[in-house]
């Protein structure tokens, strides 16, 4: 598995595993329906983020993107939002996505690495996350409309790097 740089040309294959993930609705806060040309705006986020993409040889596994968490004054503690295709779930693409994030973020000067809404019922995510060093530093109750299981929590989690 290689990580690199996104490219505009990745976009196809990236946005079927995007809409999927989304539309099951237990993961994402983005909003259902949304084009390709709307995902791709809300994805491909232009600097100072940077979009990542695992491949195993031609075939994306996973995407990752992170930047600032604010602009401004809060524009030191970064952020990050990562999507693997589930027919490449337990491959440890997240795990790998996740470290190049941290090492990337690390590197580009940010203090710590908040995430901002990471579903309570999503243990897989919550677990990974707190085994490369996040906390949970608060939950917002019922914030999420889980497609199964109605209201649930939004975990903040954060990493001082």
């Amino acid at each position: 598995m290689e990580i690199r740089n996104a490219t505009p040309q990745d976009w196809p294959a990236i946005y079927p595993f995007w809409s999927g993930i989304v539309e099951a609705g237990e993961t994402y806060v983005y909003p259902r329906n949304a084009s390709s040309a709307d995902a791709q705006a809300l994805w491909m986020e232009p600097a100072p983020s940077h979009v990542v993409v695992a491949v195993d040889g031609e075939q994306i596994l996973g995407t990752a993107k992170m930047g600032p968490n604010r602009p401004g004054r809060g524009s030191h503690v970064g952020t990050a939002s990562f999507m693997v295709d589930p027919q490449a779930r337990g491959r440890g693409v997240g795990r790998a996505l996740g470290e190049y994030a941290l090492n990337w973020l690390r590197e580009a000067g940010y203090h710590g690495v908040q995430f901002n809404a990471v579903v309570e019922t999503n243990t897989a995510a919550v677990q990974l996350w707190k085994s490369l060093g996040f906390d949970v530093v608060g939950t917002v109750p019922e914030a999420f409309d889980s497609a199964s299981q109605g209201l649930v929590g939004l975990h903040v989690m954060y990493q001082k790097l």
